[in-house]
């Protein structure tokens, strides 16, 4: 799961996934309120992935890092 501050940055990551890692695909957005928070403004948006078939490679992860931290997310397991 990879987690973003707002929708424009969990749909341009979803995209550029698509793009280089196509396998991975399709992706499932989620708007995700913070506990307690009423404002929806005060959301994440998560990316959710689903593990390969042959499981997660730890360059395949070292990619998918690099492009979640270049729209300041990060990527939780979950």
């Amino acid at each position: 799961m990879l987690v973003l501050a707002d929708r424009d940055a969990a749909e341009a990551v979803a995209e550029e996934l698509l793009r280089c890692r196509p396998a991975l695909g399709p992706f499932e957005l989620v708007r995700d309120a913070l506990a307690g928070e009423d404002d929806a403004e005060d959301a994440q948006w998560l990316v959710v992935l689903e593990e390969p078939e042959l499981g997660w490679d730890p360059a395949l992860l070292a990619s998918v890092d690099a492009v979640v931290a270049e729209h300041e997310g990060w990527r939780e397991d979950g």
